[in-house]
């Protein structure tokens, strides 16, 4: 068995491409109307081939059981063109006690978005801070050997 993707029901197809091409950055792969692939790593699926799918119109958008993850390089950049966008938040961005920064808001359908930095840059920016490589795997609660792993690992990788 392979994962493949992760399947998202939606109101308004153009509206959801939209936002997760101009908002998230992402690339369509494969546009077949009812069903919208973008990097081949989410689908978008129109609501009424998602009702008929799952033979029931009983559908709840917008719960907090689950998120769609995301990780960012640049946090900075993001957060600016973020509030270009009307946006509803979960929570603005914040600083969890391991030190990545992160973001939770909903796309157009209530779908939880998380963005968290990514962990390489996070390592990265505290030893920039001049934090040692023992200090930062004490600050993130994580093991040395990982901190070592990370702080070689450009942006991109």
């Amino acid at each position: 068995m392979k994962y493949m993707c992760t399947l998202l029901a939606v109101q308004d197809m153009e509206k959801a491409k939209d936002f997760y091409q101009r908002v998230m950055g992402m690339k369509i792969t494969c546009d077949l109307g009812a069903n919208v692939t973008l990097d081949e790593i989410i689908a978008l699926q129109s609501m009424k081939s998602w009702q008929k799918f799952i033979e029931t119109d009983q559908v709840q958008l917008k719960n907090n059981a689950a998120e769609v993850y995301f990780e960012e390089w640049e946090m900075d950049e993001f957060i600016s063109r973020l509030e270009k966008e009307e946006i509803q938040y979960v929570h603005p961005l914040k600083m969890h006690s391991w030190g990545q920064r992160a973001v939770r808001f909903y796309d157009p359908d209530g779908h939880i978005i998380e963005v968290g930095e990514a962990m390489p840059a996070v390592t990265q920016r505290f030893l920039a801070q001049g934090l040692t490589m023992e200090e930062t795997a004490r600050r993130m609660d994580m093991p040395l050997e990982a901190i070592k792993e990370m702080a070689q690992v450009k942006k991109g990788e």
